[in-house]
C-alpha cells in the first residue's frame, strides 16, 4: 500500500513539474514574439484607410481581432510573417489588420459593427471585409491550429476560400 501511495505522489510531482515547465515554455515565447496589437489606436480610422486602398488594390481586409496578451494571437502574427506561402497569399490577395482588444481598449464600437458576437469564437479570430466593407466572413482560429502552433494547409486553405 505504501509503494502504491508512493507511486501516486512522484506521479503528481512529475506532472506538476511538466506543467510548471510547459507554463514557463510558454512565457518565455510570449515575451519573445512581437506585440503587434496597438491599444492607442483609432481603429476605425485605420480600417477607414485600409478600406481606401484595397479599393486601389481590389484586396480583401483581414482584420485579425486580439490583443498582445494572447500567446496564441502573437503565434499567428509570427506564422503569417514566417511562413513563405502564407505570407505570398497573404500580399496577393489581402491588407491585414491586428485589431486590438484589451483592457486598454476594447475598441466596442469596432467589434460591434463588424463582428459583434465575434468574441464567443475566442481569440484571435478573424474578420474578413470586401474592399465596400462588408463583413464577407468570420473565422476562428482553433481550426486552423496545429499542436503548439499553425497548420500552414488550413491557413492557406482559409485564405483561398475567400472570394
Amino acid at each position: 500500500m505504501k509503494k502504491l501511495g508512493f507511486a501516486f505522489i512522484l506521479s503528481i510531482l512529475l506532472v506538476s513539474t511538466n506543467l510548471m515547465f510547459a507554463q514557463t515554455k510558454i512565457a518565455t515565447e510570449h515575451k519573445t514574439l512581437e506585440k503587434p496589437y496597438n491599444p492607442e489606436e483609432n481603429a476605425q480610422q485605420k480600417i477607414d484607410l485600409l478600406l481606401k486602398k484595397a479599393k486601389k488594390q481590389n484586396k480583401f481586409i483581414i482584420l485579425q481581432a486580439g490583443g498582445n496578451w494572447c500567446s496564441w494571437c502573437l503565434l499567428f502574427n509570427d506564422f503569417i510573417k514566417t511562413n513563405k506561402l502564407v505570407k505570398n497569399e497573404l500580399n496577393k490577395n489581402f491588407l491585414y489588420y491586428h485589431l486590438n482588444y484589451s483592457k486598454e481598449n476594447k475598441n466596442e464600437i469596432v467589434f460591434a459593427k463588424y463582428a459583434p458576437n465575434g468574441s464567443k469564437l475566442g481569440y484571435p479570430f478573424f474578420i474578413v471585409l470586401d474592399k465596400q466593407g462588408k463583413v464577407v466572413k468570420l473565422q476562428e482560429s482553433g481550426s486552423l491550429e496545429q499542436g503548439k502552433g499553425y497548420n500552414e494547409n488550413k491557413v492557406l486553405a482559409f485564405l483561398k476560400s475567400i472570394k
